[in-house]
């Protein structure tokens, strides 16, 4: 069994945790890897809130029907997608891409006219909707990294947007929260399924080969 088969059957969604810092380095390791996450022409539409504040999360535990990991958890990362997608969104990304590579932008105008018009037609709501859905590609990688450095992360939807959003004050920055992500380390003796056999579909049931 390689290293990260290994690692991900070790991985489990804690439902209780110990409260133990999660080390800089392995929160480090755990952001970057959702930064290389790929998404939708590369464009990255949404943001991270990295929580530590202990006041701010009291706020988000009622907001998430009090579910214990956001006070237990070390950090808890909301992934918040943009509300929508404008023209000066996309220029920016074509700067950005320009001055990474150090190439000219007026090179990119093929590609900066596509994204435009892909993108730029759609509705408010289409483009939110395509937006949390990059956003649950960087939690996956999210996810494999937590596991890769043996730090628990608890996805979670269970929350009401509407009011951590208020919470967060994600309207005036453009944002809708669409998931988060407890992480630190399970408390086995609080939590019985935390030593409990990972239950997963055979492969012959999950998998179809055409």
């Amino acid at each position: 069994m390689s290293d990260l088969i290994s690692r991900l059957h070790w991985r489990y969604a804690a439902k209780r945790m110990n409260g133990n810092i999660v080390p800089a380095a392995k929160l480090g390791t755990i952001l970057e890897a959702i930064n290389l996450a790929p998404t939708s022409v590369g464009l990255q539409p949404f943001n991270i809130l990295v929580i530590e504040d202990r006041e701010t999360r009291e706020k988000m535990h009622q907001a998430a029907n009090s579910q214990p990991q956001i006070l237990e958890a070390s950090h808890v990362l909301v992934f918040a997608a943009w509300e929508t997608v404008t023209a000066d969104n996309i220029d920016h990304y074509i700067n950005l891409i320009a001055s990474t590579r150090g190439i000219p932008v007026e090179s990119l105008a093929l590609f900066q006219n596509k994204i435009k018009e892909s993108l730029l037609s759609r509705s408010q709501e289409e483009l939110f909707n395509w937006s949390a859905r990059q956003a649950y590609i960087a939690l996956g990688y999210g996810l494999i990294a937590a596991a890769t450095e043996q730090v628990d992360a608890t996805p979670m939807e269970g929350f009401d947007a509407a009011l951590l959003d208020e919470v967060l004050n994600l309207k005036e920055k453009g944002l809708k929260s669409v998931v988060m992500v407890a992480l630190g380390y399970r408390d086995e003796e609080k939590d019985p399924l935390a030593s409990a056999k990972k239950v997963r579909r055979p492969h012959e049931e999950l998998f179809i080969t055409v």
